[in-house]
C-alpha cells in the first residue's frame, strides 16, 4: 500500500517540476515573441500581442488543472486513510475470532459473544465454506482464514482502484 507521505511528496514534485518547465517554456517564448515583436511590422506585432495573451491563459488553465489535480489526490488520500482504517478493524475483529476459536474460549463469556456479534456481519457469508479442524474446544476455522485473506485481498483491490484516480501510469 502506498504511503500517504508518498504521495503527497509525488505530488508535490511534479508540482514544481511542471511550474520549473512551464516557467522556462514561457521565458523561452515571451524572448522570442519580443525578438520577433521588436523586428516585426506593425501588424506582426498586434499577433505577437495576441500570441502572447493566448500563451498567458493557457499557463493559467494549466495551473488551474494541475491545482485540480492536487486536490483530487490529497481526497482520494483522506479516503484511502478511512478506507483503511475500517478495513484494520475488520482484520483486528476476524483475527480475533480465528485467535479465540484456536484458544477454545468458551461460548457464554461476554467478550466472546462481543467479538461473535460485531463479526458476524464480516464472517458470516463464509461461514461453513470450508471444513474446520481442531479437537474439542480448540478450532481452527479455515472458512475464517479464508474470509481474512478475501478482505486482505479486497483491501488491496479498493486501494489500487483509489489510485487509478490520482496516480499517472508513465510505464508500459
Amino acid at each position: 500500500m502506498t504511503n500517504p507521505n508518498d504521495l503527497l511528496m509525488n505530488e508535490t514534485h511534479r508540482l514544481a517540476h511542471h511550474e520549473a518547465v512551464k516557467d522556462e517554456v514561457r521565458s523561452e517564448v515571451q524572448e522570442e515573441i519580443n525578438t520577433h515583436a521588436s523586428a516585426a511590422i506593425p501588424g506582426e506585432q498586434s499577433k505577437a500581442a495576441d500570441l502572447g495573451h493566448q500563451l498567458r491563459h493557457k499557463a493559467f488553465n494549466e495551473v488551474a488543472a494541475t491545482e485540480a489535480e492536487i486536490d483530487r489526490a490529497r481526497t482520494a488520500a483522506r479516503i484511502s486513510q478511512i478506507i483503511d482504517f475500517v478495513f484494520y478493524i475488520a482484520y483486528s475483529l476476524i483475527g480475533l475470532q480465528i485467535l479465540l476459536d484456536v484458544m477454545g474460549a468458551r461460548r457464554g463469556n461476554g467478550f466472546r459473544n462481543l467479538i461473535d456479534t460485531l463479526s458476524a456481519p464480516l464472517l458470516g457469508p463464509f461461514e461453513s465454506l470450508i471444513q474446520s479442524i481442531g479437537i474439542g474446544r480448540f478450532q481452527l476455522k479455515l472458512s475464517y482464514v479464508f474470509a481474512f485473506i478475501f478482505y486482505i485481498l479486497l483491501h488491496i483491490g479498493v486501494n489500487a482502484l483509489l489510485r487509478l484516480f490520482v496516480e499517472r501510469k508513465t510505464t508500459i
